[in-house]
């Protein structure tokens, strides 16, 4: 005879769901019997106040603020719509690169911050020690080092 699936972990589980189930119906009933006696159904309106919460009274009427509709932007510009930020060249050195795994490391000369540089952002091979040109880029974990050139 093969022994029960039920674990002692799956037991306690379901009498927490029933538990919380029955906290969860009790709080409804007693809402319920609240609104009862004291005749409200709620709050009859809900207004948004200056700092974008809901609340039941209206918002001040000095605090409002006219927006033009022509200004609000939706979504997220066009490329060609943006206006272009001249990419400036960072010079730095290579502190670490390992040919055989594709990455290494570059310390900004100004700031010595060190960023990450994959071989795919390289223009031309560089060397431990090379003194080099590039950009950043945000990458997954902080920024990138692209466009990547010898001086």
């Amino acid at each position: 005879m093969a022994k029960s699936q039920v674990t002692f972990n799956k037991i306690e589980k379901e009498k927490k769901r029933l538990k919380k189930r029955e906290e969860k119906q009790r709080k409804k009933e007693a809402r319920k019997a609240e609104a009862k006696a004291t005749g409200q159904k709620g709050i009859q309106f809900a207004y948004v106040d200056h700092n974008g919460n809901l609340t039941d009274t209206p918002p001040d009427p000095n605090m409002k603020v006219k927006v033009e509709a022509e200004k609000i932007e939706l979504g997220i510009p066009k490329k060609e719509d943006r206006e272009e930020v001249d990419p400036v060249d960072k010079q730095g050195k290579v502190s670490f690169f390992d040919h055989s795994k594709g990455f290494g490391f570059i310390i900004d000369s100004i700031n010595q911050e060190k960023y990450f540089v994959h071989v795919s952002g390289l223009l031309e091979p560089v060397e431990e020690n090379d003194t080099v040109t590039y950009e950043l880029e945000r990458g997954q974990k902080g920024m990138n080092a692209v466009r990547v050139k010898k001086l």
